[in-house]
C-alpha cells in the first residue's frame, strides 16, 4: 500500500507571518529613525505574496508594499515617515502585512505592527535609563532584606 504524501490545507487567515521588528518608532528630532526597514521572514516551502496596509497612508511611504517572498527566504520592507509634525506625537499607527499563498487571492495570514511617533529620542532615553535604574535599586534592596546570611549575622551580634 503506497500513500500520498499531501501538503495540509491552508485555512484562510490562520498562517502565522513572521515580522520583524514588531513595532516602529520614529523620533521626531533624529531623522535617521524617519526610515525604517521591517523584515518579513518566509519559513515555509511554498512561496508568499504579501501586501502592507496602513491605516493612516498619507503618514507613510512604503516602497514595494507588494510583493513576493520566496520560500525560505526574507524580504525588507522600507517605511518612511513623511508627516514629522508634534500633532501627531504618540498616535499610534498600524501597518497590516498579508500573506498569500502565490498563486492564491485570498489572506493566509495577517500580522500588526504599531507605529508611533515621539519627540524626542533623548527624552525616552533618559526616561528608560531611569526606570531601569529604578528597577535595579527596588531590586537590590529586596535581595538584601531577605539575604538569610545577613538575617543570621544580626542575631550573632546581639
Amino acid at each position: 500500500m503506497h500513500q500520498q504524501k499531501r501538503q495540509p490545507e491552508l485555512v484562510e487567515g490562520n498562517l502565522p507571518v513572521f515580522v520583524f521588528p514588531t513595532e516602529l518608532i520614529f523620533y521626531a528630532d533624529d531623522q535617521s529613525t524617519h526610515k525604517q526597514v521591517l523584515t518579513l521572514y518566509n519559513p515555509y516551502e511554498f512561496a508568499l505574496k504579501f501586501k502592507v496596509l496602513c491605516t493612516t497612508p498619507n503618514k507613510y511611504v512604503v516602497a514595494d508594499s507588494a510583493g513576493a517572498v520566496k520560500p525560505q527566504c526574507c524580504v525588507d520592507i522600507v517605511i518612511r515617515h513623511r508627516d514629522v509634525q508634534s500633532c501627531h506625537y504618540g498616535v499610534k499607527d498600524k501597518f497590516r502585512l498579508q500573506v498569500s499563498e502565490q498563486s492564491q487571492r485570498k489572506a493566509l495570514g495577517r500580522k500588526e505592527v504599531v507605529a508611533i511617533l515621539l519627540p524626542s529620542a533623548k527624552e525616552q532615553k533618559e526616561e528608560e535609563e531611569k526606570r531601569i535604574k529604578e528597577h535595579l535599586t527596588e531590586s537590590l534592596f529586596f535581595e538584601q532584606s531577605f539575604q538569610p546570611g545577613l538575617i543570621t549575622m544580626a542575631i550573632l551580634r546581639t
